[in-house]
């Protein structure tokens, strides 16, 4: 039979913080927990909510693989039976807490199916993230044997010790999120992040002056009117839901268009470091680029750039903003003729030809 290696259990369990700075070592902590409580495979789940995306270790990979290919995690007896004792105050649940006998588990189709691979006996030790309730879930094959009363007084020690972790990653990572979309925002990038659900998280200020009736934040959901990109943000989302936490998400730019302005292309970041904590959820930053928008070319880098002098800077600088040359003149208070000059002087400094090949340098910039 197997049994908990307590100083073994005691020594991971000092170690737990170091997730809260890199999340991507919950598999790597979880093995350890195996190894300390004689466990074959380990995983995090909430309690309301059981995405493929879960930290496990590669031990339990082949049995979610499964869980969710089968749809048991929808009706998942160990949830709805355990989450509720959890939530009583019950630092570690069991099988036996939730089946009278080993019979009526065996009936059940998730035992049946863990069954195909060797697997039975099964520990939750449940813990907090701020309001969320979590497991981190044991699994033992049936040679390991079912979890004994000394053992389960082991592992709930793990209990409060996954909250603190759990909940200080949290708050660490919504910090490093938001550091992440404020960045964005002082170089005028409007920017928002997605949750696995394709919740908005966090968004930025910069985001605002894009949103209109066409594309807006509506119900903590990034809405857009564009079937096609509507289409294209329902997969991205499922691509969230469905890829592990530890895998980078590919994703294509998408394009959002818009009946009276020129359209928006969405660029799709991964979202790493702390800012990953599986308690937060964060999966992905969205950049919003619209193209109505023209970034504003800083006069003094024009000026150092290519030499041109104070009234011709203004004018290259104003035509980069999508004005005409008549609209320029008269905004410069400057005959037709002087503009016209002008701007045959900023083509040379420049080394382009025309009003478009302008535009496009100065973007550049």
């Amino acid at each position: 039979m197997a049994s908990v290696d307590f100083d073994r259990l005691n020594a991971i369990s000092s170690r737990l913080g170091e997730a809260v700075i890199d999340p991507g070592l919950w598999p790597s902590l979880m093995v350890e927990i195996c190894r300390a409580a004689n466990t074959t495979g380990a995983a995090l789940l909430q309690s309301d909510m059981r995405t493929p995306d879960i930290p496990m270790t590669g031990s339990a990979q082949e049995i979610f693989q499964s869980y969710f290919k089968n749809n048991l995690h929808i009706n998942d007896v160990r949830a709805v039976r355990g989450t509720p004792l959890l939530l009583a105050g019950s630092p570690v649940v069991t099988d036996q807490d939730i089946f009278k006998s080993e019979r009526e588990m065996l009936l059940d189709p998730l035992y049946a199916d863990l069954d195909n691979y060797g697997f039975r006996w099964w520990a939750a030790v449940g813990f907090m993230s701020g309001s969320a309730l979590w497991g981190l879930s044991l699994q033992r094959t049936k040679q390991e044997g079912q979890f004994e009363a000394p053992e389960l007084a082991a592992l709930s020690q793990l209990s409060r010790r996954l909250s603190e972790t759990a909940t200080l990653s949290k708050a660490v990572g919504r910090l490093v999120l938001s550091g992440m979309t404020n960045a964005l925002h002082l170089v005028r990038q409007p920017a928002l992040a997605l949750d696995r659900r394709g919740f908005v998280i966090d968004v930025n200020s910069s985001a605002d002056k894009v949103f209109d009736e066409e594309i807006r934040i509506r119900n903590r959901r990034l809405f857009v009117l564009d079937q096609s990109a509507k289409a294209a943000l329902t997969n991205l989302i499922s691509q969230l839901r469905n890829t592990p936490d530890t895998a980078a998400i590919e994703a294509a730019p998408i394009v959002v268009r818009r009946k009276a302005k020129q359209p928006v292309v969405i660029r799709i970041l991964p979202v790493d470091g702390a800012a990953r904590s599986p308690f937060l959820g964060a999966r992905a930053i969205l950049i919003l680029d619209d193209l109505s928008i023209r970034q504003r070319v800083e006069k003094n880098v024009v000026l150092s750039a290519f030499g041109l002098t104070p009234t011709e800077a203004q004018l290259a600088i104003r035509i980069a903003g999508g004005l005409s040359l008549d609209q320029v003149a008269e905004e410069l208070n400057m005959s037709r003729e002087t503009s016209r000059n002008h701007l045959k002087a900023i083509f040379a400094k420049t080394g382009t030809h025309r009003q478009g090949e302008l535009v496009a340098l100065l973007s550049r910039l």
